[in-house]
């Protein structure tokens, strides 16, 4: 935690220290001047005992009981309401600091993804306005042309992607997203799907699918590319060039199962479950070179959530993530 980050929490931390050493003292304090109020009571009783030699002792008896007994309610009292006020002054404490931790949790992540989103608007308008400054004061072969137009619209798509994932993120914040689910062949529109992203990372990784044929449900047209593409592009991201993106589509009984497999250096257990929330990402923006903006994952929770989808996080056995899905209701029939 950087000197910046912890000198509130230090903060805090001392005035929890004086705020106990103060309810110490004013304990000690206030069972001291109930000590001195009944001494001074029973020293009271034994003056006027002395002074009126024919007074009744078992009177004078009966009087040090209820003495005693009122001694005794008052050190109930003041153990009952002090532990009950230590117990609501810990749990405010506690409050307290889990709310400093969210909020510096929270200025974490909001610099961390302004550091992300500044980095991945910049690359893709730079990239895209080198190749039409080239075009426009070179000449050069149709081929090469071509090339660059090709890099262009991949720089293009690139900032469409990231536009429609901010603001699908919105959305989901804002509860103003519906889903429409229809009936339709999942095979063949993965394969559409699997065959645009073969092309757009083919200088880079290869991608491998294995879908069974005939494999039909009801899902939303527009969410479920949002689902797979964000799971590519998650594993592109953690793999190492040439490596292997393996798509798969099976049957599981009465359900089908999707699944994208990376090479990549793998999820630690203890942040499996932290990677679907938005806007979080392994590492620190400001050294990280791996490009992203935190929402990929996030968006790909909470649509197959909202579809009553089961998404799965595992060690793929030869290295790198598997991310599963598990689709509900599949029919079986080919058309």
């Amino acid at each position: 935690m950087s000197p910046r980050k912890s000198r509130p929490l230090f903060i805090f931390y001392v005035l929890v220290a004086y705020v106990f050493l103060q309810l110490g003292w004013w304990s000690y304090m206030l069972v001291q001047l109930n000590n001195e109020v009944y001494a001074q009571r029973r020293e009271l009783l034994e003056l006027r005992a002395k002074q009126n030699p024919s007074a009744d002792p078992a009177e004078l008896q009966k009087e040090e009981a209820a003495l005693d007994a009122n001694l005794r309610k008052r050190w109930l009292m003041i153990l009952g309401e002090g532990a009950v006020f230590l117990v609501l002054l810990v749990l405010g404490i506690l409050r307290t600091r889990s709310s400093f931790r969210k909020e510096a949790a929270l200025a974490e992540q909001q610099k961390n993804f302004l550091l992300s989103v500044t980095h991945e608007l910049k690359s893709p308008i730079a990239s895209a306005r080198l190749a039409h400054e080239t075009l426009l004061h070179r000449e050069l072969p149709r081929e090469k042309q071509k090339e660059l137009l090709a890099d262009a619209l991949l720089d293009v798509d690139r900032l469409h992607t990231l536009v429609e994932n901010i603001l699908l993120a919105a959305r989901f914040d804002n509860h103003s997203f519906t889903l429409h689910p229809e009936p339709g062949d999942l095979s063949a529109f993965t394969s559409e799907l699997c065959a645009k992203a073969a092309a757009g990372m083919a200088r880079t990784h290869v991608l491998g699918a294995v879908i069974t044929q005939g494999i039909r449900c009801r899902f939303d047209r527009l969410a479920y590319p949002s689902i797979l593409l964000n799971l590519i592009e998650n594993a592109v991201k953690y793999s190492p060039k040439g490596s292997e993106i393996s798509i798969a589509l099976v049957r599981k009984g009465s359900n089908a199962v999707l699944s994208v497999s990376d090479r990549g250096p793998g999820i630690p257990n203890d942040k499996k479950a932290l990677v679907f929330r938005k806007f979080y990402r392994l590492g620190n923006e400001e050294t990280r070179q791996t490009k992203g903006t935190g929402l990929g994952l996030y968006i790909v929770k909470s649509l197959t959530a909202a579809q009553g989808w089961q998404l799965r996080l595992e060690d793929h056995a030869e290295g790198g993530s598997v991310f599963e899905i598990e689709i509900p209701n599949v029919q079986n029939e080919t058309k």
